[in-house]
């Protein structure tokens, strides 16, 4: 079953396209890596997918709710993490989480519930009582994430989900990614390749705007030059990382 959809988006500002005729989809269990270098409409085109930004052209879809025409029965079937993971500063996590459930729509005791859940889950039980501007940006991350599941929607949309978290919570994060994935849709916005092997189904590229690659992991790997044992480097790339830079850098330019 399809949950998001996007056909030929376009996104302008001024004079600069920064999303320039973007179409894919993805359905339950699917795990899509959004990837690119900075700059590339990624953050754009999840916006647009959100219902955040309006597209100067084409449409978006949320579990067959249109993002613009339908904004709020896309929203009640999201759960979107953006850049930054922006929060109230002065709230502590508890009281932000139990906003944002009840502004969700859930009762008092189903918030109760499913923030229980979440807090074993995630991991935040030591920081419940501390204010959102006192935390690490690590944790920030984590009460972004557990913001963006209060309402177990169907589809989540989470941009750079492991951006300053540790090797251990990154595997964790990973981890809980994983065991989401069969019930849901998921789009991961990461600069991070290897999260694309880790947790990906499936890798969508895109640069200057314009979608380059949509395969699997395992197709994108097969994209990657042939390396030249005469050029020698001081700088060790992955098989994952020649295919990016090639696709990126090489096809984009042409």
């Amino acid at each position: 079953m399809v949950l998001v959809e996007t056909r030929a988006l376009v996104k302008k500002f001024g004079a600069f396209t920064a999303v320039d005729g973007i179409s894919f989809s993805v359905g339950r269990g699917e795990v899509v890596g959004f990837l690119g270098p900075n700059g590339a409409g990624k953050s754009t085109t999840m916006k647009i997918v959100a219902g955040f930004l309006e597209p100067t052209s084409g449409e978006s879809f949320v579990a067959g709710h249109d993002s613009q025409e339908d904004p709020i029965a896309a929203r009640q079937r999201l759960g979107y993490l953006p850049e930054g993971a922006p929060a109230y500063p002065d709230m502590t996590v508890g009281a932000f989480l139990e906003f944002v459930a009840a502004m969700r729509g859930l009762s008092r005791p189903q918030a109760r519930e499913r923030l229980a859940e979440l807090v074993e889950r995630i991991d935040l039980a030591e920081v419940w009582n501390r204010r959102m501007e006192a935390l690490s940006k690590g944790f920030k991350r984590r009460v972004g994430i557990a913001q963006a599941l209060v309402h177990d929607p169907d589809v989540l949309i989470l941009d750079e989900p492991t951006d300053g978290l540790d090797p251990n919570q990154k595997h964790e994060m990973r981890e809980l990614i994983r065991t989401l994935a069969p019930a849901k849709a998921i789009v991961v916005s990461t600069h991070i390749l290897e999260e694309v092997e880790a947790i990906c189904t499936r890798a969508i590229i895109i640069a200057r705007g314009r979608m380059l690659a949509d395969c699997t992991p395992a197709e994108l790997l097969q994209r990657a030059p042939a390396r030249d044992p005469a050029a020698a480097s001081l700088v060790r790339t992955t098989p994952l990382e020649d295919a990016f830079r090639h696709i990126t850098l090489e096809q984009a330019g042409s």
